[in-house]
């Protein structure tokens, strides 16, 4: 039926960050930003949309939750899709006048630094362009509820262009190469506490762009500099490379959130503690073999390739010990290993108190939103959650 349509879309995570607004209206971005986007088999978000004549207000669902459709970013959206279906004429007009229902979840926790607004909106954008026939590029949208939405227009590495104009037209995502590209990338997420956080990106953006000195020269040299390297690090497939600037582009973002005036973090103990960890085990191996890099939150996101997945799993696994093991590694499946003494005294580290860690998701770089074909939305013929 083509008043209903479901999409599932991807969490995407940065190796070059995105902090600072140069429009809070528009989402314009201070500084160009690249990140991977990961399977959705692991992680995603799913949403259906549905419109019809006898709809008599715009309504939404979010994780079961009813939700005001009042949120400008909601509307933003909406209506963005909206001015595109009209300027393609993809739809008719009758169809562009009638009221929206839209019912979304997630699969992993919301508002904890796991990307799940950037997920939630290329959903929302994506099952909206399907359900009135938009074919032009719709990054532009999603830039519109929330900015590293964007990037989860496509799947693979992305690039988010901040762009110059002051409409924000050309502050869109390309794609730098598709997940195929480098089969053997993995993630690893390091879930540290899964609670909401003090400060909220919005506010911290906010305050960092108003009061850090280190920001602009974050913007004016660093960044530039790094978004190219990455990208020729990702087309070669150089993984030191890659690693490297991940790392040392994660360092400098929470740099400048202290730098900000007054300052606030978003690592804990844990999250350094994992820092740690990961730059012991590249120097144990003789070169760079994993990368770290932390959103706005405590977790870690660790880039590696496929053969360093079951050593790296099993020396978390010892530095942080779970009560419930078995149940500590979720998502892809991976073989045990043993991790030799003689490995662990070379790396020189000691268990930590047990649970500081609740678990660990195991994924790869995926591809981008697509459309559920098999029926299971999550609104029933009338437009009402089921």
């Amino acid at each position: 039926m083509n008043n209903m349509k479901t999409v599932i879309a991807p969490v995407n995570i940065a190796v070059i960050k995105y902090w600072g607004k140069r429009d809070e209206e528009l989402i314009l971005p201070l500084n160009d930003s690249v990140s991977a986007t990961l399977a959705t088999s692991v992680m995603c978000a799913k949403t259906s949309v549905f419109t019809g004549p006898q709809l008599t207000s715009d309504e939404i669902w979010l994780n079961g939750k009813k939700e005001s459709f009042t949120n400008k970013r909601l509307v933003n959206c909406l209506e963005g899709i909206k001015a595109i279906a009209a300027k393609e004429k993809s739809v008719d007009e009758e169809f562009l006048k009638w009221k929206v229902h839209v019912c979304s979840v997630n699969n992993f926790p919301t508002a904890a630094g796991l990307a799940s607004s950037a997920a939630g909106y290329a959903c929302l954008v994506t099952a909206l362009a399907k359900l009135y026939n938009v074919k032009s590029d719709v990054s532009c949208v999603a830039r519109l509820g929330s900015g590293s939405a964007c990037r989860s227009v496509y799947g693979g590495f992305v690039q988010w262009h901040a762009g110059t104009e002051p409409t924000g037209k050309d502050s869109i995502a390309t794609q730098i190469a598709e997940a195929s590209h480098w089969p053997e990338m993995r993630a690893l997420i390091l879930v540290v506490g899964d609670s909401a956080k003090k400060t909220s990106s919005t506010k911290g953006m906010k305050k960092t762009a108003e009061t850090s000195e280190l920001l602009k020269h974050r913007i004016e040299y660093c960044v530039p500099q790094r978004t190219t390297s990455i990208i020729q690090a990702i087309k070669e497939k150089n993984f030191p490379k890659f690693a490297e600037i991940t790392m040392k582009d994660s360092n400098q973002f929470h740099a400048v959130c202290l730098d900000s005036y007054p300052p606030f973090v978003y690592m804990t103990e844990v999250s350094h503690k994992i820092v740690e960890v990961i730059h012991k085990y590249n120097e144990v191996c003789g070169e760079v073999k994993v990368a770290y890099t932390f959103d706005a939150g405590p977790n870690a996101c660790l880039y590696l390739l496929e053969e360093e997945v079951p050593k790296i799993i099993s020396l978390i696994k010892y530095v942080f010990p779970s009560s419930s093991p078995d149940n500590f590694v979720t998502g892809l499946n991976y073989e045990q290993h043993e991790l030799s003494k003689d490995f662990l005294n070379k790396v020189g580290l000691e268990p930590e108190s047990v649970d500081l860690l609740k678990y660990i998701i195991y994924t790869k770089v995926g591809e981008g939103p697509a459309e559920v074909t098999d029926g299971s939305h999550l609104l029933d013929q009338n437009g009402l959650p089921l």
